[in-house]
Order: C-alpha cells, then structure tokens, then sequence
C-alpha cells in the first residue's frame, strides 16, 4: 500500500470501526518502505520487531475515538533521541549510539499511541541541504532518483512524498523542513521558536532549532503539531503559550487578510518557474479576497552570512562533548589524551561538519568575536525588526521556499558556498524565531516548487489557515511521484 490516496481522518475512522488494524497497517506500511528504501535510502534504521509489537498492543488497547493518531505509523528524523533505538545523527560518531530515554516529542507520540517506523537518514549533524552529508547513505529524491531531496530533513521528506508514512518529524534550523517539502512536494512546517520541546534534540543551533511535521496534507500537519506543542520543564526555552486546535478555523477562507510579499524574495537567482508559482499563489489568495502587497525586508540579504556565523558558532560549542571520552566514536591505538580528543574527532566527524566547528570556533575566538559573532547577533535583530514592521499591516508573507526546484546530486556537494545560499529564503524564518511552512505550489522542469507561508509568532493558526485555504483552491498537493507507487 501507499499513503497517496487518504489521509488521519480516514485512517482514523478505519481503524475505529475495525476496517483495518493497526498491525495490518503497520505491515503493509513496512513492506512498502523496505521496497522503496533500496532506491530513496530514506531510513537510517527500521525498527520493524518494534513496530509491530506497538501496533499489536495498540490493537488490543482498542482505538480511542477521540485520539487521531493512535496506531498510525510514523517515521522519525535520526537526531530525535528514541529510548532503545539507535540514533546517530548520520554520522560516524553516534553510529552505535543506544539513547537510554526518549525525547519529549517521542514522549509525546508514545503517549498517544503513535507507531514509530523507523529512523530517517539525514544531513550529518542537520548540517546540510542536500542529505548528501551523511555518513551512512545519500537520500534520493522520489521524483527524481537523480536529484536531491534537500535536507537536513531529506529522509522524512522522501518518505512521506513517496507514500511510505503518512507523516514524519524533521527539524529545521535554517530552513531543513521546509525546503527538503518544498523539493519533494509536500507539507513541511517549523513552528514558532519555543512551541516544541527541544529536550532529546542533538543539538545543531540551540537558539536555532525547532522540531516540525512533514505530512501530504495541510490539515493532518496542523492535528500533528496539535500533539507535540507545548511547554516542557525539561526545556528551559519552551514556551508556556497555551496551545491551541491548529485544525480548528480551517475553512478556506482568507477574505479580507492582508497578504505580504517581499520583492527580495523574487530577486536574482530565483528560478523563473519559481517566480512564476509564486505569483500565481498570490494571484489564487487575491481570488479567495484577501489583499496582496509588495513589501521590503531589507535585511533579508544579510541573513547567510548572518544564520552561518550564528548556527555555526553554536555548533561548535554544542559539539564539544563528542570527545572519545564519555560516550561516541573513540579511536584505535591512541597514544595519549590529546590524541584522544584529536583523532576520535578527526575520524569521528564528516567535512562539513568540521568545517563548521572552525568557523564557530574562529568567531567566537577571542580577537574575533566583536567582528563576526556580534556583528552577526546585531543583523540577527535588524532581521527581527523588519518582519515585525511587515506584520504591522499584514496577517502573513508569502514568497518561495527555495530559489531553485531540486538540484542534481553532486552538484553542489563540492561548494560550499553555492550550497549554503539555497538556504537564502529560509534561514530569516529561523533567524526571527517565526513560524513557517512550505506547500506544494507547482513545477519546475517536472520538479515540485514550493510556497513558503510565515506567520507571526505563534500564530501557527494563520499560517495552517492560509496554507489549507491555498490548498483546497489548487491540486498541486495531490501530485504523486511515480516512485512511491502506481498513481
């Protein structure tokens, strides 16, 4: 089976009257992800045996009407700590690494009953856009096994965009959910900074980093933030903003909201049908009544420069604790302490994660500080201040989520500045600490495009209600790839 042609709601009732079970289900899901996966290296790791005994005790517990999400399966993004289930952040120093609790969004699922397939393959460390950084496997893109499926979050995007889940967590630090959605045409959020708990998460950009749902569709991506939002006591930046219904208001109706583009968003090196999808979106809101403007976010082209300094700083302080000592690779026939420390590291960590760690360490060094780190914290609220001006008149911005339909695998893969500057439309988002979400919005060259939606802090209502009144106006969402299944 694939999961093209349903959706929660559906399943849920399924499973509630006993058409199916969630045994059943959680088979048929597994033989459709273990075909796939030796053409898309979507999954670092299938927790098959597991599965299936939750999906069992599940079925023997009884369906609970009013719970959406009990017995669907659900794949899982490999830097999300899972007790008893190996996460290795795709890289060679967690490769054998057996967490011993789970993290709050897990918690979260386990508590409602959700089915965890597996673990997803991913940039090494969340650090790239492609998923080609991987120790392990490069991801290929269901709609074309020659392309990327963007990243860090490529694995959770290619299994739900193929059909093999109904929905699957990522995070995204500068745009990891959104533009791999975008690249493989389906729904990628990232909440607000502070609406999900970052407890378990191994850290990349710790002021940065938020947990999100990929799904098919607009209205399941709101009923699965409904079930992982909220304040955790374990996480000091978690947010104790009550958490609503995402699914209630959505009627496909933005009449009368004031929509926002930026004419940076639309500039140099954006893909003409990108651009055109773009204005077409806004050419469907202007039809549903609501008014589209043309606005400026002048800071906007400070942001890579900015995000790199800023993420890459915090990496290299959070990966400080990968020392060969307490728990990750440690190397053969050392010879002391510092050899230790130095080749466990060395061997340990991929290029671009190393490359990473040297840049942080450099701005963050003692005669640089001031002319990079804090130069960049200073654009950072420049960025900030700009959106918030926008948001004065407007209910929420609209633009592209990446500049270009997916890339061909390899071709970036050596220059890491062409790389980075795909996160050129994304990275704001996370910089401001803003909600936002990438939907299926066209082609380009048989590629999915997508349309990036950024709401107001915490208004995770307007940007669910804007993205499900675009999609019931459009059929860009019920495009499948040829990969996942018969259409």
């Amino acid at each position: 089976m694939n999961y093209f042609d349903t959706d929660l709601t559906t399943l849920h009732t399924k499973l509630v009257n006993k058409e199916i079970t969630s045994e059943q289900l959680t088979k048929e899901t597994l033989a459709t992800i273990k075909a796939d996966n030796e053409k898309l290296n979507a999954y670092i790791t299938i927790d098959e045996d597991a599965a299936l005994a939750t999906a069992k005790a599940v079925d023997e517990k009884g369906i609970n009407a009013d719970n959406l999400w009990a017995g669907i399966p659900i794949a899982i993004k490999d830097n999300i700590v899972t007790k008893g289930l190996k996460t290795t952040a795709a890289s060679k120093m967690l490769a054998d690494f057996n967490p011993i609790y789970d993290a709050t969004v897990i918690e979260k699922l386990r508590a409602n009953d959700v089915v965890i397939i597996g673990k997803t393959n991913m940039d090494e460390f969340a650090m790239g856009g492609s998923t080609e950084t991987s120790y392990f496997k490069t991801t290929h893109n269901p709609w074309n096994l020659s392309k990327v499926p963007g990243g860090s979050s490529g694995g959770s995007a290619t299994t739900v965009s193929a059909g093999g889940v109904l929905a699957a967590l990522g995070t995204d630090t500068g745009g990891s959910i959104r533009q791999p959605a975008s690249f493989t045409g389906v729904v990628g959020v990232k909440p607000t900074y502070g609406r999900v708990s970052r407890w378990g998460i191994i850290a990349f950009g710790s002021s940065l980093d938020q947990v999100g749902p990929f799904t098919r569709t607009v209205k399941d991506n709101a009923a699965l933030l409904n079930i992982i939002a909220g304040h955790d006591d374990h996480d000091m930046t978690s947010s104790d903003k009550a958490v609503p219904d995402f699914t209630a208001g959505l009627d496909g109706s933005v009449k009368g909201m004031r929509v926002a583009l930026p004419k940076e968003y639309l500039g140099e090196g954006v893909d003409e049908n990108v651009k055109k999808a773009v204005l077409d979106a806004a050419s469907t809101f202007k039809s549903l009544g609501a008014t589209v403007d043309e606005v400026s976010l002048p800071h906007s082209k400070y942001g890579i420069a900015a995000y790199y300094i800023i993420s890459s700083s915090e990496a290299s302080s959070n990966l400080q604790r990968f020392d060969g000592i307490r728990y990750g690779y440690r190397a053969k026939d050392v010879k002391n302490l510092e050899d230790v420390y130095v080749r466990s590291r060395s061997e340990g960590f991929g290029n671009e994660v190393k490359r990473r760690i040297m840049l942080g360490t450099y701005s963050l060094s003692a005669g640089f500080y001031d002319a990079y780190f804090r130069k960049a914290a200073e654009v950072r609220t420049l960025m900030i201040n700009d959106f918030k001006k926008v948001f004065e008149d407007h209910d929420f911005i609209i633009g592209p989520t990446a500049p270009t339909p997916a890339f061909g695998i390899g071709e970036d893969s050596n220059d890491p500045k062409k790389m980075y500057m795909n996160d050129v439309l994304t990275v704001p988002v996370n910089m401001a600490g803003l909600p936002g979400m990438s939907l299926p919005a066209g082609f380009s060259n048989d590629l999915p495009v997508g349309l990036q939606i950024i709401a107001k802090p915490f208004d995770e209502q307007t940007l669910y209600r804007a993205g499900y009144a675009f999609e019931q106006a459009t059929d860009f969402h019920k495009a499948t790839p040829e990969i996942g299944g018969d259409k």
